[in-house]
């Protein structure tokens, strides 16, 4: 008798545990398909847990490469432009990928013909960019230092923070100032943030901006090795902050630009858009564009005023745009938190910040 009621006890323990088991299996299915969304496909726990894994490691792993290039490349001597346009190539390819695997918004995965479109973009970038380089040539022989003061060490944290300040003092001044806004915009025309349209640019917006970082840089005297690694760290950066992935910084965003933040910069709300630096976010806690909090997401994407660009498909009208009139609608006053450093244009002719 007793062992039957031991046999009995043992049987209806591991009856009990087993049930448990399949209890916790399905809470962690069902905390899955939550975190998942309604619309994505069935995730189960070890798929949750390696997804975890990849957004824990995003941006890690971009840094690292970051880090592995530079220094490859200056110790074997490679091709310093090649090198860095391949290293875009790379970057694209590898946040792409992640947009498939850990999306934040799945209606914001581009499509082939969209894709197409970037690709046009993307070439009228380069181009910007060779263009800025004819000027910045003459400019650096005249007057830049023949030799660097510094060690690359020290030159390198240097020259990122002269770097990204030049670059958040023209970003933020694309907005304020009326005729570069009538170039800056057209990077604010989509309704989506993701790696691909963070090259839809208008092609003068990007040899000004990249004019007035290099020559500040090349001015100051830095080297071509330092501003190579600088360079790549930029890419990587500029390149994360539009990627729709589903990633967090935390604290880390109080330093480092981030999706999170930069999505808040593509807002049609004017209130809530800030974030000017696409590499370090240092400068929007300085100078008081920071508005992101924990958890924090945009409203709506795109322009606060619609019907003031062409749509970016529309190539020649984007292109032709700042020979046109500008027309000023109505729009929301602008945000306390986030004003002009400049005196602005009528509110209509700038764009969510």
């Amino acid at each position: 008798m007793n062992g039957l009621s031991e046999h009995t006890l043992e049987t209806r323990a591991a009856s009990q545990q087993e049930s448990d088991a399949t209890g916790q299996d399905g809470a962690a299915a069902a905390g899955a398909a939550i975190i998942a969304g309604p619309n994505a496909d069935p995730v189960t726990p070890a798929a949750t847990t390696r997804l975890d894994f990849l957004r824990h490691c995003a941006h890690p792993l971009l840094m690292l490469a970051v880090a592995g290039y530079a220094y490859a490349a200056i110790a074997r001597g490679w091709d310093l432009g090649g090198a860095n346009f391949a290293f875009v190539l790379l970057t694209v390819g590898y946040l792409a990928l992640l947009e498939r695997l850990i999306p934040y918004e799945r209606r914001w995965l581009p499509d082939r013909r969209e894709w197409g479109l970037y690709g046009v973009y993307f070439f009228l970038t380069v181009v910007g960019g060779a263009l800025a380089q004819i000027p910045l040539m003459a400019a650096v022989s005249a007057v830049a230092p023949l030799h660097p003061a510094l060690p690359l060490w020290a030159e390198i944290p240097l020259a990122l923070l002269l770097s990204s300040l030049a670059s958040y003092a023209v970003h933020r001044a694309g907005h304020d100032v009326p005729l570069l806004w009538r170039l800056h915009g057209v990077h604010h025309v989509p309704d989506k943030v993701n790696v691909g349209n963070n090259g839809v640019n208008h092609v003068l917006d990007v040899t000004l901006a990249q004019f007035v970082v290099q020559f500040s840089l090349a001015l100051s005297g830095f080297s071509a090795h330092a501003l190579f690694a600088v360079g790549i760290f930029v890419i990587a950066q500029g390149y994360f902050v539009h990627a729709n992935i589903d990633v967090r910084l935390g604290w880390l965003n109080h330093v480092l630009a981030s999706p999170e933040l930069h999505r808040m910069h593509h807002s049609a709300d004017k209130h809530e858009a800030g974030h000017f630096g696409s590499d370090l976010s240092v400068w929007d806690r300085l100078f008081g564009s920071y508005t992101w909090r924990p958890g924090k997401r945009p409203r709506q994407i795109g322009l606060f005023a619609p019907g003031t660009f062409p749509p970016n498909r529309a190539l020649l009208s984007t292109l032709l745009h700042p020979l046109r009139p500008r027309r000023y609608p109505p729009v929301p006053p602008p945000s306390p938190a986030c004003a002009p450093l400049a005196s602005a244009a009528p509110a209509a002719d700038r764009a969510p910040p």
